[in-house]
């Protein structure tokens, strides 16, 4: 009997927001121990885990902290937590990856060891490289070093966030000093001494450790350490009464670089000596609590170790994945994509298939005299963007370019407020967005006045317009001159550039509200159509499940007996598996070269399926607190390829880890069937694909992985 809808609120049923975070972060880590991977890849995935580690520490960890100084007890909606309770929890579970983390770090150097590559300090270097290391001390690094001592008249000076510290105690006749030496971030981190038949690698802050009486003449060293800070990035932006969002964003910038501090690495030191009271006196100083300080047995900050792999690189050292070019079909060299898309919606999916032809879009739109407008949303660009490029150069001819330009997309706000005034100084007229609201949709319209009259084409996707990024991420779009969907497109900017109420769209879900409005509806005509014909399937692909009224709905689907299958690649809050309450749902998340970025909702409804792209995940912030599209695919054969995307992903064996009913992450196991590895398999696919179609995959889908 199914269990009653009232006991869905109970906090068994689901897992808290951040400590799944970890988890996924977890997940990263390990691909550092993937014999799958490349050794240097697998340097890199440790590298992202400690990059990923740093942001949520700014803006998650931050963000609980502050609740908790501000005697805020609100509940999490899911697990109903205390900001306290979430903290104690994400200290304890952290503490054990970092460990994990660190203990991957030395198997690494083990391992480039039978590279001959080591990382050592000029203590363990023979005489003639000792002085080979001084010399590059003296040259590279001693000119940049300003050290900063501490007393009555030098107050404790500013630390920066994530830059590197060395805590020196010192020593003159009877009494003790304290100062603290920053290591210049624009410092290279790591130096490499190399020899015929061997490359070592050294710290740079071991250098500058092993050079320190350089520094303070007259007074003995004691010892040193390492230290960093992380500070708080969840600064809330004035939106309101600010005149200029353009100037408050540029002051929010420079109040974040003072943000409190939020956890404090140190390394732990070679030397004997005990260093309690120096922490006790840094935590002092820093108002820090003790479960936001990490003692670490290695190096900071191990994102240096993209340094290192770019170091062995530049020897000749390749220990990396196959290089791999994006799939270009040459029907886009000879025949412009707006003929193209004429006839046919395009489709897209990076980084399987080349982005040029999203660049192609925007340039042959500049070229073309018949071009009137060319709107578009920008939400994170590359420095050098081409597609940027384009756009002034459109608004210097006088075709008429409005871009909205998203100046509050986290940690990007400086490149978008420069990407701003640049189109604003070539005659662009710019949007900052909608009030309290980020727009994080992805979507391009342009205008043409051809010989038939006005002709409409829009691309939307499920990533950045980011040439870079698209060939990391996984994400897909569609350039289609449907005239519904270019219309709602259109209504679409009008919306966000004028006064007007929500349009009517045609086939667009528009988020604040539609989009979750919209896939409750979905949900529910496939419970209503599974009690009707039994059939009853939902496939979701997506980055983070949050959202508390999707996953209440999710259950009820599954109470219903409708079958769904969940490809979740981070945040995941619903525990699959419960009997009575979610034993039709399962969940896998992938974690592999490429990051998986694309959302993808598909409802069978007996046969006349629906299925959408989207920016959005179904997190509440996406659903009611940005600005999205969840846009159909309404050809039925781009339908059935994505469908078949889908299922191969669902058959991954060799990437995926399945969310158990216990709340745990298990690695997929092979179980004597045949590998499957997604991401590969599309490779291949792409490469073996010479006629421009990707029938090939539809029907190696077909016939070898789908479940009848």
């Amino acid at each position: 009997m199914p269990i009653r809808k009232h006991s869905l609120e109970n906090p068994d049923y689901y897992q808290n927001r951040e400590l799944s975070w970890l988890d996924f972060n977890a997940r990263v880590i390990e691909e550092a121990d993937d014999r799958n991977n490349p050794l240097f890849e697998q340097l890199k995935f440790l590298a992202i885990g400690s990059s990923n580690l740093d942001e949520f520490y700014k803006v998650r960890v931050a963000g609980l902290q502050d609740q908790q100084k501000m005697g805020v007890n609100e509940l999490d909606t899911k697990k109903q937590w205390s900001p306290k309770k979430q903290l104690q929890e994400i200290t304890k579970k952290n503490l054990k990856q970092v460990k994990r983390q660190y203990a991957l770090f030395e198997k690494k150097k083990e391992a480039l060891e039978k590279h001959a590559v080591t990382f050592t300090r000029i203590g363990a270097l023979p005489e003639h490289d000792r002085k080979y290391a001084e010399n590059l001390f003296k040259t590279d690094i001693a000119p940049a070093i300003t050290p900063y001592g501490i007393d009555a008249y030098r107050p404790f000076p500013h630390l920066s966030d994530g830059v590197l510290h060395l805590f020196v105690k010192l020593k003159k006749s009877d009494s003790t000093f304290i100062a603290i030496v920053p290591v210049p971030k624009r410092l290279d981190r790591i130096l490499s001494v190399k020899k015929a038949n061997e490359i070592q690698l050294l710290f740079s802050e071991d250098m500058i450790q092993s050079f320190l009486s350089d520094f303070f003449k007259g007074y003995d060293v004691s010892y040193s350490f390492t230290f960093r800070i992380t500070r708080n990035a969840d600064l809330e932006i004035q939106e309101e009464g600010a005149e200029d969002l353009l100037s408050a964003i540029e002051d929010y910038l420079e109040k974040r670089k003072n943000g409190r501090a939020v956890r404090l690495e140190i390394e732990q030191p070679a030397t004997d000596h005990s260093i309690e009271k120096d922490i006790a006196y840094l935590k002092k100083e820093l108002a820090i609590k003790q479960r936001d300080i990490y003692i670490l047995n290695g190096p900071l900050d191990l994102t240096c170790l993209h340094e290192v792999v770019d170091i062995l690189k530049s020897t000749g050292l390749n220990l990396s994945f196959e290089s791999f070019t994006p799939f270009y079909p040459t029907l886009y060299s000879k025949h412009s994509v707006y003929n193209l898309a004429r006839k046919n919606d395009l489709f897209f999916y990076h980084p399987f298939d080349s982005f040029q032809p999203i660049i192609q879009f925007i340039e042959q739109a500049v070229s073309d005299k018949r071009t009137i407008a060319i709107k578009q949303t920008l939400y994170r660009v590359s420095q050098d963007s081409p597609l940027v490029s384009a756009l002034e150069r459109a608004a210097r001819k006088g075709i008429q370019v409005t871009v909205l330009v998203e100046l509050k997309a986290r940690f990007d706000e400086a490149n978008n407020v420069h990407w701003a005034k640049k189109l604003e100084e070539a005659g662009a007229h710019i949007l900052y967005g909608v009030k309290g609201l980020k727009t994080h949709t992805k979507a391009t319209l342009v205008i043409k006045k051809e010989p038939a009259g006005f002709v409409r084409y829009a691309h939307l996707g499920t990533g950045n317009y980011n040439e870079q990024t698209a060939l990391l991420y996984t994400d897909m779009g569609i350039i289609t001159a449907d005239k519904k969907i270019t219309q709602d497109i259109f209504d679409f900017f009008n919306y966000l550039s004028g006064y007007s109420d929500q349009p009517d769209y045609h086939y667009l879900h528009v988020s604040p509200f539609d989009i979750r409005d919209a896939f409750i509806e979905n949900i529910e005509k496939e419970i209503s159509l599974h009690k009707q014909y039994g059939n009853g399937h939902i496939i979701a692909k997506m980055n983070s499940l949050t959202d508390k009224k999707m996953l209440l709905k999710l259950y009820e689907a599954s109470q219903a007996g409708v079958r769904i299958e969940l490809i979740v690649r981070g945040i995941c809050c619903l525990v699959p598996g419960i009997e009575g309450v979610s034993e039709n749902i399962t969940v896998r998340s992938i974690v592999g070269r490429f990051l998986e970025h694309s959302r993808v909702y598909y409802f069978y409804h007996n046969g006349a399926a629906n299925l959408y792209l989207s920016s959005a995940d179904m997190m509440t912030r996406n659903m009611i607190k940005r600005v999205e599209i969840a846009f159909p695919v309404l050809d039925n054969n781009l339908k059935r390829y994505i469908l078949s995307i889908l299922k191969l992903y669902l058959y991954d064996n060799v990437k995926a880890w399945n969310l158990t009913h216990d709340g745990l992450y298990t690695k997929t196991a092979l179980n004597g069937l045949r590998p499957v590895h997604a991401q590969e398999v599309l490779m291949q696919l792409k490469q073996k694909t010479s006629n421009g179609t990707d029938s090939f995959l539809h029907r190696f889908c077909e016939h070898v992985f789908w479940r009848k």
